[in-house]
């Protein structure tokens, strides 16, 4: 239970009803009047029909998950009333038009209530478009809620405003239909907000956060074949392509699009490409020459349920061993799991830094939760801090035999040359090579074996791994210092965790939040230092092998034997966290 402001509306139907725009609208509800807001889309893998479902919760503190009750359920379909009032919370309501159908009361939450609106009648009046019955919702929940018509003005306004003025005036008119109905007959709900709180604060989700932060890293190129979770990545940057300078290539398939960045790296530009696991698995390959060639490199990852298509509208953390093994071989690579938006923007930016620094390729690890979901952020969370470009060779090689591309040095960073510079001719094959980038499979008079060289190069490339290591940020440990138990998370799990934590140090626990953001390579002093004097942990995972768990067992040799792992697609809920963390502390042993 929290102890601060806290409401949840959610509203379902079938694909094709309008409920990812009802839903944003019910979330911009909140961040208008200055609430934070979590913004939680379930959709089916179908263009018409199947259920869907849209949960926007506002908070007066930060919302890091879609927390754990509904207060306001506006059901467009009778489906939808039967699977989401269970969890109206006391006080709650169900909206619903009774001419869609009818819901018993004798089957509401105790506590609970129903409230009809004509939604349909009202839209009528102004078209016979069934779609625009939900604005007459909107007006109704935005009464139940607590705020001001107004509010939900501006928000149309934007919704419509491209439109024809009839369009806009049409929602309009049955959106204060809908308002003033509700308001002559009910009362908002018990957990109903005050309005104008302060001032209106950002909603985003993680893929737009990813490509702003490519922008402001400097990306000039990113080439991407559409795969849910990652599409809305390339739709972002194809918005701001002109305004940007940042070329978007729609490429035929994703084994295209990989090495279309690379060719576009290899050439000087800052590059990206985006995919889920089923894309990423076609890049593999690819991937591996970026690692052999040296060429700097970022892929976003947004992951989902597996294997092969899997569940391709649900959420997962199940790749992990597919992006530390991605590539035949061993290479240098850097693995970022950002949690939530802020650092989603900062991570982007941190991997276009890494790839060049290290000239290796670096992977973002998104998740369907955090790509597709809204949250709330401040703009200051987003400076434009662009990152300045890592300097090229200037002056001609004076050492025999030419241009050193792939030169030996104690950090394994060689010099770098546009292609086509003048007087830094090189060779960047995908084969084994030498410093000048030749291939040592070809014997040469005065080249040393190509077993040595072979030996040397690889060592060479490896020491990257230890320099990344060093650069990167040590993983976050949120929370009191002493604490009875530390939770260990990843990627945007950590969202629902940090809401746990408020409740469970709410009741006089001493739990904290060990956030490994950056995965890889491990900072396994710093996360051994963490884990190493708490008395008890929990590791919180959406997979079911534990892949962080295993990673970390392997690079410190501490075991986290508590585990809450989950695995059906949906994400966590803070009340799983909380739960199953009392369960640890009650527990005797480690």
């Amino acid at each position: 239970m929290t102890s601060f402001p806290d409401l949840g509306i959610r509203v379902g139907g079938a694909a094709g009803d309008g409920i990812a725009t009802l839903g944003e609208s019910f979330a911009r509800l909140f961040t208008r009047n200055g609430y934070h807001a979590y913004g939680h889309t379930a959709y089916q893998s179908v263009i018409r029909g199947g259920h869907v479902w849209f949960h926007a919760r506002g908070s007066a503190e930060r919302a890091w998950s879609l927390g754990d009750g509904i207060d306001i359920l506006y059901a467009y379909n009778e489906q939808t009333a039967e699977i989401h009032a269970p969890f109206l919370r006391k006080g709650g309501v169900l909206v619903h038009d009774p001419e869609k159908f009818k819901f018993p009361a004798d089957r509401m939450p105790a506590g609970t209530r129903l409230v009809p609106v004509p939604a349909l009648e009202m839209s009528r009046k102004y078209a016979s478009d069934p779609i625009l019955s939900g604005s007459a919702g909107m007006g109704a929940i935005t009464f139940l809620a607590g705020f001001p018509f107004e509010t939900l003005v501006g928000i149309l306004k934007d919704n419509f405003g491209t439109k024809k003025q009839e369009i806009l005036d049409q929602n309009l008119g049955t959106a204060e239909a809908g308002y003033k109905y509700v308001k002559e007959r009910e009362r908002p709900v018990e957990r109903a907000f005050s309005p104008n709180r302060g001032a209106e604060k950002l909603l985003i989700t993680g893929n737009q956060a990813i490509a702003m932060g490519a922008a402001a890293a400097g990306c000039q190129f990113l080439a991407q074949y559409p795969m849910t979770p990652a599409s809305t990545v390339m739709h972002w940057m194809a918005d701001h392509a002109s305004s940007l300078g940042i070329v978007v290539k729609q490429a035929e398939d994703e084994l295209a699009a990989i090495n279309m960045a690379i060719g576009a790296s290899h050439a000087g530009v800052r590059a990206m490409t985006a995919t889920s696991g089923g894309g990423f698995s076609l890049m593999v390959e690819a991937l591996g020459m970026a690692g052999m060639t040296e060429t700097p490199l970022v892929v976003v990852n947004s992951q989902r349920t597996g294997p092969s298509t899997g569940l391709p509208t649900k959420t997962e953390q199940g790749d992990l061993d597919l992006m530390l093994g991605a590539g035949q071989g061993d290479f240098p690579r850097a693995i970022l799991a950002p949690g939530d938006v802020s650092e989603a923007y900062h991570s982007t930016m941190e991997a276009f830094r890494l790839a060049e620094d290290w000239q290796t390729p670096v992977l973002l690890a998104s998740d369907f939760g955090l790509s597709e979901n809204f949250q709330s952020a401040d703009r200051s969370d987003f400076p434009m801090d662009f990152v300045p470009p890592h300097l090229y060779a200037q002056a001609p090689p004076t050492t025999p035999g030419g241009f050193r591309r792939y030169m030996h040095t104690p950090s394994g960073v060689s010099p770098r040359a546009f292609p086509g510079q003048k007087g830094f001719n090189f060779v960047a094959g995908s084969d084994e090579h030498d410093e000048f980038g030749h291939l040592i499979s070809d014997v040469k008079v005065g080249v040393p074996p190509a077993i040595e060289e072979r030996r040397h190069m690889m060592e060479k490339r490896m020491r990257k791994l230890d320099g990344m290591r060093n650069a990167m940020k040590a993983p976050d440990l949120e929370g009191p210092a002493n604490a009875q138990l530390t939770i260990v998370a990843w990627g945007s799990t950590a969202g629902a965790v940090r809401d746990a934590l408020r409740e469970l140090n709410s009741d006089g626990s001493k739990v904290n939040f060990l956030h490994i953001s950056r995965v890889y390579p491990v900072k396994s002093i710093e996360v051994a230092k963490a884990l190493v004097h708490t008395p008890k942990t929990l590791l919180v995972e959406a997979n079911y092998t534990a892949k962080l768990g295993g990673l970390i067992r392997k690079e410190t040799g501490i075991d986290l034997p508590n585990r809450l792992l989950k695995y059906d697609g949906e994400p966590f809920h803070p009340a799983e966290i909380v739960e199953r963390a009392r369960g640890v502390l009650a527990a005797g042993g480690h």
